[in-house]
This record gives structure tokens, C-alpha cells and sequence, in this order.
């Protein structure tokens, strides 16, 4: 299996794109600004969206996506793009974006009865099948609003894991403990001059970093996500020097992760 990172960054500025993951060619995991990198061929090939959060940063490009592939599904009367996610993440693109408002509902355009979104609730703890032997567990996370990570298993019992948006979370480590970790996707938002806006907003800074990974055994390839722009040399050198048996590298949009 492959995950093309199509973008890594806490925020925006040229170079820099909102979280989003491409599993393969079809399953895209999360879809913040990072997925306008994609032609528009491999943007129609996107059959399932997973997102972990209702943040604008992690799901700006459901709505663009969904007016982009709309003709071109509609033409090859493929099914609609499963949108999968938590029940309160599923209400809030519902109530606050595909509204009629803020964008059109494309869960029934261009028609009702065939649609190129449809929305199907996840609960933390559930396991998905993706096909072609993929397979995809939904984890626990600790946001500020109702949110969740993933852990994918190529099939061989080792796993992709995706942290999605989190702050301290004990149940994490908990259930990574019981699974064959092979790269960690953990985010680190903020440096630690910033570590009380880390603990507001919920989110990690370095010190809070060590201390969740120092719950994680083995060695582990462990990706740093989230990152604002112009703020990364300074935080990974925070992290440059943190005690830890684990190989720790900041993400990079246009990356590939194979395992």
C-alpha cells in the first residue's frame, strides 16, 4: 500500500497545503488543500473520503472535489463518493457547509436519487473494509470538537496510524500498544513557547509530544504533521532533541509512504 502525503501543514502559505492522505488512488484521508494537487483524472478515481475531524482545514475539498467530479461520475454513472466519518462530523458538513448557503448539497445534486456525495457514519473502534485487502480501524482522538484518528493494516498486521487532530490521549497509546506500528503520523501544532495554546486548543507542542510517545514501544518511523508555515525548523529543533528511541522526521507534502 502507498499514502501520497498531499499535504502536511498547519495552515497556509504558497508551498504549504491542509492535511490530506491519497491511500492508493482511490481513498482519500482527509481533504484539506492539499488534494487541489491532483488532476482532475485522479480526483474523478476517488471513490471513499475518510475524515477524521469537521475542522474547515481538514475538510475544505469536499465541496470542491465533489463540483469538479460531479459530470464526469454523473457521465460514467459511477456510484456516489462515500463520505465517512463521525455521526457529529457528518452533522456539522451537513448543518454548515452543504447547506445551500455555504455550498450546494451534493449529497443530491445532481439528483437525489443519484448523488456524487453520500454521507455513512463511523464510530471509534469500528473497522472498515476498503477492498482490496485493506483494511482501516477508527481511533480514538482528543480534540476540541468530535474527532478520531485511523490505523491501516496493509494486510500483514502492520499499520499506517494517522493520529488526526489530538491532544494528550492515554486511550491511544492504549489500543497502539495491542497493534504492529510501522509509521506514526502524529501532529505537533505548536513549539513549546506555545504549550498552553497547545493545551487549549488540544493540540500537541514538543514537550507534550515526548511525553505521548514515550507510551509507544519499539522503535517506530514517527511523521510530524500540522506544522505551521515558518514555523518548522524551529519546532523540529525542539523535537531534534527530545529523548526517544523513535526515528522522528517532519512530514512532507509530496511524499510517499510505502509499507
Amino acid at each position: 500500500m502507498t499514502i501520497r502525503v498531499l499535504g502536511c501543514s498547519g495552515a497556509i502559505a504558497a508551498g504549504f497545503k491542509t492535511t490530506a492522505f491519497l491511500l492508493d488512488d482511490d481513498v482519500l484521508i482527509d481533504a484539506g488543500t492539499g488534494v487541489g494537487d491532483l488532476t482532475l483524472e485522479q480526483l474523478a478515481r476517488i471513490d471513499q473520503i475518510l475524515i477524521s475531524h469537521s475542522h474547515l482545514d481538514h475538510v475544505l475539498a469536499i465541496g470542491l472535489l465533489a463540483d469538479s467530479v460531479l459530470r464526469l461520475r454523473a457521465q460514467a454513472q459511477r456510484p456516489p463518493i462515500r463520505i465517512n466519518a463521525l455521526p457529529e462530523t457528518i452533522e456539522a458538513l451537513r448543518r454548515h457547509i452543504f447547506n445551500g448557503v455555504i455550498w450546494p448539497d451534493f449529497s443530491r445534486l445532481p439528483s437525489a436519487e443519484a448523488p456524487v456525495l453520500s454521507f455513512h457514519p463511523f464510530q471509534v473502534g469500528e473497522r472498515l473494509d476498503l477492498g482490496r485487502g485493506r483494511q482501516i480501524e477508527i481511533l480514538t482522538a482528543e480534540h476540541t470538537v468530535p474527532a478520531c484518528g485511523f490505523a491501516i493494516d496493509n494486510g500483514s498486521g502492520r499499520h499506517w496510524v494517522f493520529t488526526g487532530d489530538t491532544g494528550p490521549n492515554p486511550a491511544l497509546w492504549a489500543r497502539l500498544a495491542q497493534l504492529q506500528v510501522a509509521h506514526l503520523v502524529i501532529e505537533t501544532a505548536f513549539g513549546d513557547d506555545e504549550c498552553e495554546l497547545a493545551r487549549i486548543s488540544q493540540h500537541l507542542c514538543p514537550s507534550e509530544l515526548a511525553r505521548e510517545l514515550s507510551q509507544l514501544g519499539g522503535s517506530v518511523d514517527v511523521h510530524i504533521t500540522h506544522i505551521k508555515p515558518g514555523e518548522l525548523d524551529a519546532v523540529m529543533s525542539e523535537i531534534g532533541v527530545l529523548p526517544t528511541p523513535h526515528r522522528i522526521q517532519a512530514l512532507q507534502a509530496g511524499q510517499s509512504i510505502d509499507w
